[in-house]
């Protein structure tokens, strides 16, 4: 017997899965052309089709705050527990946190 494979992946199959109908093309091609800003809130919603810069499953779901920009990657501050973690991603994984305006 072979022993399974242990990668990166290797327990994210139904994680990073799309549905039938979301198959090829991007389908959120609007949101590539958001240019975001330091201070803005972001949602990590990855994008398995883009494989670049696929944040880490832990992740997923999570909001955090941009922080900066390398190159066209965005530098996003996320807090797991009390701990501070910078994630390194492209435009195609994340999408703008509605934030609700009282006044």
């Amino acid at each position: 017997m072979v022993k399974a494979s242990q990668g990166l992946r290797h327990r994210t199959r139904r994680l990073f899965r799309k549905s039938v109908r979301e198959r090829g093309a991007i389908p959120r091609l609007g949101q590539l052309m958001i240019e975001y800003k330091i201070g803005d809130k972001v949602h990590i919603v990855p994008n398995p089709a883009i494989h670049e810069a696929l944040p880490h499953r832990r992740y997923v779901g999570k909001t955090g705050t941009i922080i900066g920009k390398r190159g066209r990657a965005y530098l996003v501050e996320v807090f797991l527990g009390n701990k501070r973690k910078i994630v390194i991603t492209v435009p195609e994984h994340l999408k703008p946190a509605q934030t609700s305006q009282i006044g």
